[in-house]
């Protein structure tokens, strides 16, 4: 199959439409070309609006973190973006829910298996850290998602395990300037040789 028709499919899915809130709208970026896969959660209720994804204040500062423009970081044959949940969940009591189980079995392998250039997966969250460090049979597991962030060398360079950039997370990043201050600099190096 395709990558193009294997987008396709994804975009028509409508696998858990009746359990997500504002029914479905599966938001992916991808190309064969594209050195970088963004692996996040879900899209949040404004990127469920605009169809694209990081089109919120986390982008914005993802796209800061990366250190690329937003023409360059929506231009799929630089960055691949496919969230583990590919619809917006709806809002918890204390922010969006976890992505749709449904989705990663159905779609995830499939799609990476049509991305064969990529040569750096950004894992921002827990649920796209657990998934992606699963799929590395070497790695050591930690119990908390700092801990795991910052053991960020053990994964490098094929894996960065990444906080989420929301502003929810400004608490975590006063208390963990390290991330900022170390890994980000790295980060942005290697983003700009790869696509160079």
């Amino acid at each position: 199959m395709s990558l193009d028709h294997l987008l396709q499919r994804i975009r028509a899915c409508r696998e858990c439409e009746s359990d997500l809130p504002c029914g479905a709208r599966p938001v992916v970026q991808a190309s064969v070309t594209a050195p970088i896969l963004i692996a996040g959660q879900a899209p949040g209720r404004r990127v469920h609006a605009s169809g694209l994804p990081f089109d919120d204040p986390s982008g914005d500062r993802l796209r800061s973190w990366l250190g690329v423009e937003r023409a360059t970081f929506y231009d799929e044959r630089c960055f691949a973006i496919a969230p583990m949940g590919f619809c917006y969940p709806g809002t918890g009591k204390s922010g969006d829910l976890p992505p749709r189980p449904e989705c990663a079995p159905l779609w995830r392998q499939q799609l990476l298996h049509e991305l064969p250039k990529l040569q750096l997966t950004l894992a921002i969250g827990k649920y796209a850290i657990d998934w992606h460090l699963s799929q590395l049979n070497h790695v050591r597991s930690y119990k908390t998602l700092t801990e795991t962030v910052a053991h960020w060398q053990e994964y490098w360079p094929d894996v960065l395990p990444m906080p989420h950039p929301s502003p929810r997370n400004n608490l975590w990043l006063k208390r963990n300037p390290w991330f900022e201050r170390d890994v980000v600099p790295m980060l942005q190096d290697r983003v700009k040789t790869l696509l160079d």
